[in-house]
């Protein structure tokens, strides 16, 4: 009675309940079967040896395809733990991160040339092409004795055209193969487009076998293979080269022929199974052949404009004019682009918001600087065609020189030369004079100008009136160019000269403080060396009397306070302490490779300036003269109102205190000492007559006059000096002695310091 209650109770659920039984019975069935039709047993081997532990990444994924179905693989993540009983292994990074990368140069340019004409048409091809590339080579048998300068002269050693050649493919691909996508390759008498070269490598495949030029056909054959002409240029892939390498040999050997490039052609048909073609991936190698006694100033079809190489270019002079004709080509197509971007920029402003009046002038330039505040404010400059109303100096009033004189003639010129552009035939403008001028830098567009005219007009009747407009004109900012510069670091070494005279040497004491807290103390490095200049009374008084013992004395101090500091002084007697006669016995006793600072004992040396000194001094390359901070005159500065020493030890180095740049004063520099060396060897033939030229001269006059580096002069925040009174020795050239003249006048104070000094004093004497 009770079971079959029971089963009345759960009669509805019971074909669930037989339903479920039956799935799991049927589900243990199938594992069962599957485990047992497999032989391998079941591994770790991911965990016993990693990911496809003995043996390759394919033969892995095969066998686990074919024992595993079409099961998916489900990796595993092994997590990162560095081993503390394994010694740390230290990266090597590369120095520029597209050598990490594997990313190579696009494009090498060989030329071929001979001794005979690397001299004349070498030397064209060099000034017209060359500087468009990133590296161009000149593979010659053999040269004159006398090679060109700034030229890349490869010798093979035999004059053989086909030998040439297959010395320079080889070259390329043992030297070169693994750095460049593409190789060019041409002969001397052909002038080639290099922007237009440029843009076709850009549009090519660089892993593709290709052999591009103008295709010929063999002398004396029927095959339908073609090799490429060598006057016009051809261009040979990465790929093509390193599978040639190999069988250069061979083809040396094999291949009789006259013609370097048809050697070269019959080898890569030989061997590769390539032939040259003219057009690849929609992209055609166009070229043009010159006729005898052409003139390019008159070829004006579409394959010459069209060209990317020009062929026969019998002599040098007419590759110049190659050169100027597609330069104009060239000009002309840009203006043409510029102008058509400007009517479809016009066009689209119509669609905007503001319509035509939202486009900014001229089009395609950035819109004028629209300050926030009134300090943002850029003002404006007021000029005639003599004279500026704003100087550097805070004159109301200069004249026009230099740079500043050329801008405004320039800017003169085109306006009137726009205006007959304009109006022309109607009206023509001839300038009588300016009336009125302004400008101003914009940082975002360039340098604005707007013009009072005073124009004579003439109609084309031959009348004429004098009438005043109003021009403005923009000369806009250009594309910026990063300019490469040797790699330089901030672990040089630096060597401080200190040259001190009798007069000098009460700041002997302050230079040292600041050299043991910004130097010693930081263990930067650095070294320095003081130069003691005794004129010939004290020099004979020096047994008796040294006027230089109290520096010797504080020296002595520094060394005894830090062991391992050595400071060297020198000795030297001279009545007139030139720069160049101390340099000179300097550099005798340091290696050719030591940076120099030179500076003077108001220096005030730091961190910052030092290394500064060696990111700008660059050997062989360039010299860096610093304009340092002067501090005004603390007497006319604050006068009556003394700073306390709370205040002005609270200034550090990124403010600048009261003063100037000094732009009179060139004693410290920064350069190498083979630098100096190699601009003093020619110097030499000028003072052998003329002993008094080394005191009429200093160090930066020596390498702007006889050195071809970059002399670099800025401005240094970091190089501080207090206000000093110096003391101008008339012994020394005029030039010299009137720059320091004027840094004593100008570095007293500001011209309102000096009015406020001025209108007190009158105060006081009127009272």
């Amino acid at each position: 009675m009770r079971l079959s209650s029971f089963l009345a109770v759960f009669r509805p659920a019971l074909p669930l309940i037989l339903g479920l039984s039956l799935g799991c019975s049927l589900s243990l069935l199938m594992v069962s079967w599957t485990q047992g039709d497999t032989e391998e047993t079941c591994s770790d081997e991911l965990g016993n040896g990693g990911l496809f532990a003995g043996g390759h990444l394919g033969e892995s994924l095969d066998s686990q395809a074919g024992g595993g179905g079409n099961e998916d693989f489900q990796p595993r993540i092994v997590p990162y733990h560095k081993d503390p009983n394994k010694p740390h292994k230290k990266v090597l990074r590369t120095r520029y991160i597209h050598t990490e990368l594997g990313i190579r140069e696009r494009l090498l340019v060989g030329i071929l040339t001979s001794r005979a004409t690397l001299n004349t048409l070498g030397v064209a091809v060099n000034r017209t092409v060359a500087h468009h590339f990133h590296r161009t080579f000149f593979f010659t048998g053999l040269r004159s004795a006398k090679a060109p300068h700034g030229m890349a002269v490869v010798t093979h050693g035999d004059d053989r055209p086909v030998w040439l050649m297959y010395e320079t493919v080889r070259h390329l691909h043992q030297h070169h193969g693994n750095d460049y996508d593409w190789f060019y390759l041409a002969q001397d008498d052909t002038y080639t487009q290099a922007e237009r070269v440029m843009e076709l490598v850009g549009h090519l495949s660089a892993g593709q076998d290709l052999y591009m030029g103008r295709a010929e056909e063999f002398i004396g054959g029927d095959e339908r293979a073609r090799y490429c002409h060598g006057g016009y240029g051809y261009l040979l892939s990465r790929s093509l080269l390193a599978r040639l390498q190999p069988h250069l040999d061979s083809c040396r050997n094999d291949i009789l022929s006259v013609r370097p490039d048809e050697w070269l052609g019959r080898c890569i048909i030989d061997y590769l199974g390539l032939s040259c073609v003219e057009v690849y991936q929609e992209m055609t190698y166009r070229y043009f052949e010159l006729r005898k006694n052409a003139d390019p100033e008159r070829e004006d079809g579409p394959q010459f404009k069209n060209a990317f190489t020009v062929h026969p270019v019998a002599e040098p002079g007419l590759m110049y004019r190659l050169h100027k004709r597609f330069s104009q080509i060239e000009l002309d197509w840009t203006y043409a682009q510029i102008q058509q971007l400007q009517a479809q920029i016009s066009n689209l402003s119509e669609l905007t918001p503001e319509g035509k009046a939202g486009a900014s002038w001229p089009v395609g330039i950035n819109a004028p600087f629209r300050p926030k505040t009134r300090f943002e404010v850029i003002n404006w400059e007021y000029f005639t065609e003599e004279h500026i109303y704003s100087c550097a100096d805070s004159a109301p009033k200069c004249e026009l020189r230099g740079a500043d004189r050329a801008d405004v003639s320039a800017v003169l010129e085109t306006a009137v030369e726009r205006l007959n552009e304009r109006y022309q035939p109607q009206l023509r403008f001839r300038k009588r004079r300016l009336l009125n001028g302004y400008r101003r830098f914009d940082p975002t567009r360039g340098m604005e100008y707007q013009l009072d005219l005073a124009l004579e007009a003439y109609t084309q009747k031959g009348h004429s009136q004098v009438i005043a407009k109003r021009v403005g004109l923009l000369r806009p900012l250009s594309a910026v160019e990063i300019i490469p510069m040797p790699y330089v670091t901030e672990a040089t070494r630096v060597q401080v000269i200190l040259p001190v005279t009798a007069r000098e040497q009460d700041f002997v004491g302050n230079f040292l403080d600041m050299y043991v807290m910004n130097a010693l103390d930081t263990h930067d490095n650095v070294l320095l060396t003081f130069l003691f200049v005794y004129d010939p009374f004290d020099a004979q008084r020096v047994s008796q009397t040294d006027v230089f013992a109290g520096a010797k004395a504080m020296i002595s101090e520094v060394e005894k306070r830090y062991a391992d500091v050595k400071i060297p002084w020198i000795s030297v007697k001279t009545e007139v302490p030139s720069q160049v006669k101390l340099m000179d016995i300097i550099s005798k006793k340091h290696p050719v490779d030591t940076l120099f600072f030179l500076a003077d004992v108001w220096t005030e040396v730091n961190a910052d300036f030092l290394n500064r000194c060696r990111m700008n001094a660059i050997s062989n390359w360039q010299v860096f003269f610093p304009i340092h901070f002067q501090e005004y005159s603390p007497a006319l500065v604050y006068r009556d109102q003394q700073p306390s020493a709370s205040s002005s030890s609270s200034l550090g180095s990124d403010t600048l205190r009261d003063g100037h740049f000094d732009r009179h004063v060139f004693e410290e520099a920064c350069f190498y000492n083979a630098d100096y060396m190699a601009a003093r060897s020619k110097m030499a033939a000028d003072i052998l007559d003329n002993d008094e030229l080394l005191e009429n001269m200093d160090v930066y006059d020596v390498f702007v006059r006889y050195s071809g580096l970059h002399v670099f002069r800025a401005v240094e925040p970091a190089l501080v000096q207090k206000y000093v009174r110096r003391t101008c020795n008339p012994r020394f050239s005029e030039d010299i002695y009137h720059r320091c003249v004027l840094s004593n006048l100008e570095g007293l104070a500001s011209r309102s310091h000096l009015a406020m000094a001025l209108f007190e004093q009158e105060q006081a004497n009127s009272t």
